[in-house]
């Protein structure tokens, strides 16, 4: 086990290039430091190795048959496009002001309105695609903020940064586990909205076909929508080809059924949007792993 010295010291050494690129790029326009970012993750995963190989594992039980050349490609632009989204969330209150570059349109915003007008919360699903903060920035603009779960981070500067970046987006920020979730039940029952990234491992969590395969998911929003009959609402916020505009899409919200086939509704619609545009996803979650 690492001492807390050599621990912290560990942290500070994992931290400084991103840090490093970050401080480059100070005094630039907010378009070109996010581009820059990307460029400075696209090359990482292009070329270190260990990034590359665990994408390529992820990306391969989905898309066994696809060419070694179109793969490197894929890995440069996923990680293009998570320096730029890193990059937007690290400054979310300067990335919020930005909403002339998105453009917005779906029935789920009907569905949040209407829930609002009936002093309703709203649970907002969504996964690591395009820029889902775009989503929340969204909905604060239209006088709904929206509060969001978060896994803590173990290096305490990535910790710093995020959650400042996060917490500009919208409150409450609750963090995961029983506490997060007392918080969030509550914010939910006074007609609050919360934000679900769903696609992460989840340890207890039931075997559901994501991408073809069965992951272990998370069917707690499923639970807290049908217990408190609140709408749960698929939003996606995908990053355009120019790399600083976005299209976000509210999606129908999902029938109320039961949890398990309501959070498959949400693995098929999630998986719908990468397979059109697979590199907007982070490959790098180990999803599969254990299940």
């Amino acid at each position: 086990m690492l001492t807390r010295p050599v621990k912290s010291a560990w942290q500070h050494v994992r931290y400084l290039p991103l840090w490093s690129a970050l401080v480059y790029s100070r005094g630039r326009a907010f378009e070109r430091r996010s581009r820059a970012l990307g460029k400075v993750v696209g090359w990482t995963m292009r070329w270190f190795p260990p990034a590359r190989r665990r994408f390529d594992r992820e990306l391969l039980r989905i898309f066994p048959d696809m060419a070694r050349d179109a793969r490197m490609t894929l890995c440069r632009d996923m990680g293009r496009n998570m320096g730029q989204t890193l990059f937007e969330i690290y400054h979310g209150a300067e990335f919020a002001t930005r909403l002339s570059r998105f453009s917005v349109s779906g029935p789920g915003l009907d569905a949040l309105d209407a829930a609002r007008a009936a002093g309703k919360g709203a649970i907002i699903v969504s996964g690591h695609f395009g820029q889902w903060e775009a989503v929340r920035a969204v909905l604060r603009a239209r006088g709904m903020e929206t509060g969001a779960v978060y896994r803590p981070q173990t290096n305490r500067h990535y910790q710093r940064r995020l959650l400042a970046g996060i917490e500009a987006g919208g409150r409450p920020i609750v963090a995961t586990g029983f506490g997060g979730t007392k918080e969030m039940v509550g914010h939910l029952r006074v007609g609050g909205v919360i934000a679900i990234l769903l696609d992460e491992k989840y340890a207890d969590g039931q075997r559901l076909p994501f991408l073809g395969l069965d992951a272990l998911t998370s069917v707690s929003a499923a639970q807290l929508a049908l217990k408190y009959d609140l709408p749960m609402v698929p939003a996606y916020g995908t990053r355009s080809a120019d790399g600083s505009s976005f299209t976000v899409e509210f999606e129908g919200p999902i029938a109320h059924s039961d949890p398990t086939t309501m959070t498959r509704a949400f693995n098929d619609s999630l998986s719908a949007r990468i397979l059109q545009r697979p590199d907007q996803w982070y490959w790098m979650l180990r999803r599969w792993q254990g299940a």
